[in-house]
């Protein structure tokens, strides 16, 4: 039957050519998700048919077929002329009046008794295409109300099929306009101008890992979201420890929000902008409960689509309740082979001019053009790279000609970071001066392959790319393959290497990057007496009353990023390293370390970890491990102790983590390793087995004082050795006495890698795993797999 309305109620995801894909899937969650505890606001849709009514009665069709036979589809010269000419023709037509009242109706029986404001938003379907995507390409009208407010709406989206934009896309993409039908959304507004919106992925959005739910959020309307007008609040959900009831948020970024959008006064300004206050700049959008509300919600609608799903969610600030607005099928990784990559490498780096959020994982280089808006797009040359202040979809069909794309605002999910993922293209957002550090006709090279972060070089920098396909390889039959990490960016992106989990986590990396802040600083921050550095603490700890929790939360997040990515394989957690040196380098840490002749055997490892001088600075590493296993569930970290000089170190450290909270008699899953780095490690194994679950072999300190060298030294830096006699004896010995007492044992290090015989000696040996640098890991399985082959001949 042919109707002009249909309530959401009665929609259902089989509804896309009735009313387009956007409104089937409002329909969709509304009429079957409702009752799982997921909050859709209510509405109804015009239907395809009410479209084409509204074209017939107007005599419309002859009209627009000899205006788009016109165009000029080889140079697009007249599309501004041809899109202006069409546009006012559909807004001087009438909506039919039997359709006009329909809309009245459902109008007035979705408000009641008021007036009620509503969202108006174009939902379009093509004829015999019903996978067809048009996201983006349609308007939407926000805070709508009253009944002839809704029905000029209704026809403004109508028109908007005819926006440039739109007619160039649909020439692109091959979609017919006569093909072509619009359905109009009308749904119950959410107040979230009194609060916050935002978007979520129900996988990562850089990497396509699928076990993260991705929200972000901005205060006020969403739009500044999508337009990247402002940098958000993002976290990361992890969905394995969520479906067991944990705290699973292992990611918390702050955005600055300068912008808040609100609704306008009057018809001309619907919505305005403007300074968000300081202190909201300053406070996550959404509540820990209210993250994961949100995360649950979106796994319902992730398995009840059984796909990744890309939501659109707002929250009330009259009635305080969560809404999802939206939600669409993720069109870029979930289309990809995530085993299929391509490995991007400088080499060598240069002069930066700009840097921000790295969108991709590529590398481009080419001539900057600087773009004030899409109207230049007459000065962009094929492959050159766009550098703008920000993007909207009205820069779609210029974006497609770019080689890379640069702008000064916006974050993950702004409109130039998913086009640039859609279009395959590194782009690099919120670099804040890139328009005004690079000259246009510069040449440039966009990075983007070197963690979250991506850089803007001057001049042409050479880089390799190589292709890999993991599913290709086959890891060795005997010996465990496990990385070393420490970059908490790279996390999910090594996740799909060929990999049994991590064999050496270093934290130096996140303590040194992200907390920057010696522990014992934050400890006695009110003992501090220089102003200069009780200033620079404070301007990275402002919103953390309590400095240790700063230091807590900065690490928590880091080891769980790399453990979630690993989940639930182990992750072998070593505990601080640093030399007293390297911490006198991190902020405040002049204060608090002792000067030494040779840090590489002064004051390093265990011996820190109950000593008063660094015995709380302890104590909140073993409060960032507890906050990762017991609250996130995280309990596939595992921790380990470095530089353990003799057996009764050893259970003074135990003793100490015990007293933090880290006990294995409470605790069964807790296991706690030891580096076996020094000649002592080796002559008592019997003893440190009885103490620790497992041993890692550090083969550099272990090689640097067998032979009595410091490894820092470049004059005798050619006697130091891994494959010397002496070392690889002490190595022998350290697996031999490990396997006799029932241990486990690995070794992590470069030279399984580069020298086939070391895999070799290692494998034969029998060795449990062997940890590799990320770029050395395919090598060392090859060496491994040689090995294991040639130890098989020898057996038989």
């Amino acid at each position: 039957m042919n109707t002009y309305i249909i309530p959401f109620k009665e929609i259902s995801i089989s509804d896309v050519p009735k009313v387009g894909g956007k409104n089937a899937s409002l329909g969709e969650m509304f009429s079957k998700l409702s009752s799982k505890g997921i909050q859709v606001p209510d509405g109804f849709a015009t239907t395809a048919f009410a479209f084409q009514e509204f074209l017939t009665q107007n005599s419309l069709p002859a009209p627009l077929h000899k205006l788009m036979e016109n165009l000029d589809r080889k140079n697009y010269s007249n599309l501004v002329e041809i899109g202006e000419k069409a546009r006012k023709l559909m807004m001087n037509a009438d909506l039919p009046e039997k359709f006009q009242s329909a809309i009245v109706k459902a109008y007035q029986e979705l408000s009641g008794q008021t007036d009620l404001e509503v969202a108006v938003r174009s939902s379009a379907t093509a004829e015999d295409l019903p996978q067809a995507s048009f996201a983006g390409q349609h308007e939407s009208y926000l805070n709508i109300k009253g009944e002839n407010a809704l029905l000029q709406a209704v026809k403004k989206c109508y028109t908007s099929l005819f926006t440039d934009r739109a007619i160039k896309y649909r020439e692109d993409n091959g979609f017919a306009y006569e093909k072509v039908a619009l359905s109009v959304g009308i749904q119950k507004m959410v107040r979230s101008d009194k609060a916050c919106s935002g978007v979520g992925f129900t996988l990562e959005p850089e990497s396509g890992f699928r076990d993260i739910i991705h929200l972000a959020g901005v205060w006020g309307l969403g739009e500044n979201i999508v337009q990247g007008t402002v940098t958000p609040d993002e976290f990361f959900v992890f969905k394995p420890t969520l479906l067991q009831g944990k705290n699973a948020i292992i990611q918390k970024k702050l955005g600055e929000k300068a912008k808040t959008m609100i609704y306008g006064s009057d018809e001309n300004n619907p919505v305005i902008n403007i300074p968000t206050p300081k202190e909201k700049q300053e406070q996550f959008v959404l509540t820990d409960q209210e993250i994961i509300t949100l995360a649950n919600w979106a796994l319902r609608i992730e398995n009840h689509y059984g796909k990744p799903m890309d939501i659109e969610w707002a929250k009330d600030g009259l009635s305080q309740e969560m809404f999802i607005i939206q939600a669409r099928p993720e069109t870029v990784h979930s289309q990809r082979n995530p085993l299929l990559i391509k490995e991007y490498k400088l080499l060598k780096k240069g002069e930066v001019l700009a840097q921000g959020e790295a969108i991709g994982s590529k590398i481009a280089t080419g001539k900057a053009r600087i773009l004030q808006s899409p109207e230049q797009e007459g000065k962009l040359l094929p492959g050159e790279i766009i550098v703008t202040d920000l993007t909207s979809p009205d820069w779609d069909p210029v974006l497609k000609n770019a080689g890379a794309i640069i702008t000064n605002k916006g974050g993950r999910t702004s409109h130039a970071s998913i086009v640039a993922r859609e279009l395959g293209v590194p782009a690099i957002v919120g670099c804040g001066n890139a328009t005004e550090k690079i000259m246009d006709g510069e040449l440039i090279t966009v990075s983007c392959c070197e963690g979250k972060t991506g850089f803007v070089y001057k001049g042409e920098i050479n880089y390799t790319e190589t292709e890999i396909d993991f599913s290709q390889i086959k890891k060795p039959d005997s010996t465990e393959v496990m990385l070393i990490a420490g970059d908490p960016d790279q996390a999910f992106k090594l996740s799909f290497y060929p990999n049994d989990g991590v064999g050496l986590m270093r934290i130096e990396f996140i303590i040194t990057h992200a907390v920057q802040i010696h522990p014992m600083a934050l400890v006695k921050f009110d003992e501090l007496k220089d102003p200069v550095l009780i200033q620079k603490i404070q301007e990275l700890t402002h919103h953390y009353p309590d400095k240790e929790k700063y230091f807590v939360d900065k690490l928590a997040q880091g080891i769980a990023t790399i453990a979630a990515a690993f989940y639930p394989k182990d992750v072998i957690v070593r505990m601080s390293d640093f030399k007293t040196n390297e911490y006198a380098n991190l902020i405040g840490g002049k204060d608090f370390e002792p000067k030494e002749e040779n840090p590489m055997i002064g004051f390093r490892g265990a011996s820190r970890y109950y000593n008063v001088l660094y015995k709380e600075g302890f104590r909140l590493e073993c409060e960032a491990i507890k906050q990762v296993r017991n609250q996130m569930g995280l309990v596939n970290v595992k921790v380990m102790i470095p530089f353990c000089r003799t057996v009764e170190e050893g259970s003074r450290v135990i003793e100490e983590m015990r007293t933090n909270g880290l006990d294995r008699s409470k605790d069964e899953t807790l296991e706690i390793y030891v580096m076996a780095e020094i000649p002592s490690n080796v002559l008592l194994a019997e003893e440190f087995a009885q103490l620790f679950d497992g041993f890692s072999i550090g083969s550099n300190d272990l090689t640097q004082l067998t032979l009595g060298i410091d490894r820092d030294s470049a004059i005798i830096s050619n006697l130091f050795s891994e494959q010397n006699k002496a070392a690889k004896q002490m190595i022998a010995m350290m697996i031999q006495k490990a396997k006799k007492a029932g241990t486990k044992i690995g070794l992590c290090g470069q030279a399984p890698s580069d020298f086939p015989e070391f895999a070799q000696f290692l494998v034969e040996q029998g060795i449990n795993s062997i940890s590799f640098n990320p770029d050395a890991l395919l090598k060392g399985i090859e060496n491994i797999k040689k090995a294991e082959s040639n130890a098989l001949v020898k057996t038989e």
